[in-house]
């Protein structure tokens, strides 16, 4: 079949129609930039052209020379046998308009914590100049303390993450967006390199899944490190550690924010004394919580 399409494809049009059937029919799985098949394929297909990722419509009934067919096909190929995320096939991820290198030694960025750094923070931070220094705990590409560092200009963001590969993806993610004065970065386990340092604000997409759901995850996401996945036999091991050491961490006025996935329900049957703030997300308001200094443990 991808002999014969190599042949018989002619058109943007006529690849586009080929990876959409090709991922349909291999029950591809999403999530990592996109949540359907056409999107990923016209994605994919944009970008192994080197065109603009917003514009599919004026180039669809564009010719292909047999170089761009070849090409296309070696990387619609890779996706569909291969199972690799589409953000590790073209080195790219996007946190809405922030572009990030991202390659298998870093989870592919997807957090709902971009969309609370950029609107969701205001009732307990309202003004950006009020945050002097800000930690992102479990950095993995860097990515979120990136958007830390542009939602608080005036702000100093230590990243820390135990794995020095992924902070090494991290670093250049940094390095490109000239933030190396201002985004500091730590390889140690959360808060051992930072233990003297006080934050107006304390963020973490943690390792949270259940060692049920790692069993049960599909090919796409293992392909990413099991290290920033999983979060142990509940998902909490590393939140409750985050949450236990976090007072000491914060200022007086200062929050924790953390994203947990579909853990609030442990979450809240694990700490029954704690009352958590559950922010609004895109994805609805049990995914990411919130807790003032007043009421963490400690």
């Amino acid at each position: 079949m991808w002999a014969e399409a190599r042949t018989s494809l002619q058109t943007v049009r006529d690849t586009l129609r080929f990876a959409v059937s090709r991922f349909m029919e291999a029950k591809l799985s999403f999530g990592h930039g996109s949540d359907n098949a056409y999107d990923e394929a016209a994605y994919l297909i944009l970008h192994t052209l080197h065109l603009p990722l917003d514009r599919l419509e004026p180039f669809l009934d564009a010719r292909l020379t047999a170089a761009e067919i070849d090409a296309v096909l070696a990387t619609l190929q890779r996706r569909v046998q291969d199972r690799v995320p589409a953000a590790y096939l073209t080195r790219e991820a996007w946190l809405g308009d922030f572009r990030f290198y991202v390659d298998e030694r870093v989870l592919v960025p997807r957090s709902h914590l971009a969309e609370v750094i950029d609107e969701g923070l205001s009732a307990w931070i309202p003004h950006a100049d009020g945050v002097g220094r800000a930690l992102d705990l479990c950095t993995g590409s860097g990515c979120l303390a990136i958007l830390l560092a542009h939602r608080f200009p005036g702000a100093i963001v230590d990243a820390v993450d135990v794995s020095a590969d992924a902070l090494e993806v991290a670093r250049r993610n940094v390095q490109d967006y000239a933030l190396t004065g201002r985004v500091r970065l730590h390889e140690c386990d959360l808060y051992a390199a930072i233990a003297d340092l006080r934050y107006d604000i304390i963020i973490s997409n943690p390792p949270y899944v259940t060692a049920q759901s790692m069993q049960e995850l599909p090919p796409e996401y293992r392909k990413e490190p099991a290290l920033a996945l999983d979060g142990g036999s509940d998902g909490l091991t590393v939140v409750q550690r985050i949450i236990e050491g976090a007072k000491r961490q914060l200022t007086r006025s200062g929050v924790l924010v953390c994203e947990v996935g579909a853990g609030r329900q442990a979450l809240e049957a694990a700490c029954p004394d704690i009352e958590f703030t559950w922010l609004d997300t895109s994805d609805g308001g049990d995914q990411v919580f919130l807790l003032e200094r007043s009421q963490l443990p400690g």
